[in-house]
């Protein structure tokens, strides 16, 4: 009986420390909008933040999205052929990237290599005590330093979301039509053809944009909360990668319900 009451009083300090937690972040989402003005009159910190995010993450979703599309032509194509369907190997890669693998797998991409990073740079920031002596000069650190890597995770997003899928369709048209010799003109006609701009390309960014603005505001909460200790700052890095991961899939089933499916 005794172990029966122990596990559901450990149950109940979870929920009431994930609660807790959510409501942290949120409140800390709500500060960093507020601050978000101070940022948008600097834009020079957004654009060096654009670089530190979006640009040194170019190589990994470059490389990820081409071996993704030539994965999935080779596969595709196998099925497709079963049933006599080959031609409609660009549009079934498409609408996949476009809709799903895209914005999911370039979300945690980006988690992996930025969010840890902004993560493990803020939870330094923290554990030297850098933050303290800003706010002891006067200086809002939300305004200074959280701010500008939100915008530039929120901007970036999307912009590498739309590169994974392009590279991606350009792998699948690698395999499809230089190595397994398709009829180039009937891959990209059926690809135009069948691919809607609002339904599945605008879809697919908006996606991709809420996936940055959770994955962004995730990282820098656990580097603005982490404990000032070496470890204190490997745990929050951990943190980052696994809820923002698991954020990214559990926001990605809901979009796709509200976004696909209610069409």
């Amino acid at each position: 009986m005794k172990r029966f009451i122990d596990a559901i009083r450990a149950i109940g300090h979870r929920t009431i420390d994930t609660v807790w937690r959510f409501g942290v972040v949120t409140r800390f989402f709500v500060l960093t909008l507020m601050y978000s003005g101070s940022s948008f009159r600097r834009f020079h910190l957004i654009i060096k933040e654009l670089f530190s995010t979006g640009v040194m993450s170019l190589i990994i979703i470059i490389v990820a999205g081409i071996f993704v599309g030539m994965v999935l032509g080779y596969q595709f194509y196998e099925v497709l052929k079963r049933y006599g369907s080959e031609s409609s190997l660009g549009v079934l890669v498409a609408l996949i990237l476009l809709r799903e693998l895209g914005p999911v797998m370039a979300a945690l991409l980006f988690a992996s290599r930025a969010g840890s990073a902004m993560t493990s740079e803020i939870a330094l920031m923290q554990a030297t005590e850098q933050l303290a002596a800003m706010e002891m000069m006067a200086v809002n650190p939300i305004a200074r330093i959280v701010a500008p890597r939100f915008w530039a995770g929120v901007i970036s997003m999307p912009l590498l979301s739309a590169i994974f899928s392009a590279v991606g369709i350009l792998g699948c048209y690698f395999v499809g039509v230089v190595q397994i010799g398709m009829d180039e003109g009937s891959f990209w006609s059926q690809m135009k053809t069948a691919v809607d701009f609002r339904h599945d390309v605008l879809n697919g960014e908006i996606k991709s944009f809420v996936f940055g603005s959770v994955v962004t505001i995730i990282a820098l909460f656990e580097g603005y909360d982490a404990p000032a200790t070496a470890e204190g700052v490997s745990g929050a890095t951990t943190r980052t990668v696994v809820s923002s991961s698991l954020a990214i899939l559990l926001l990605n089933f809901v979009l796709s319900a509200f976004l696909f499916i209610g069409d």
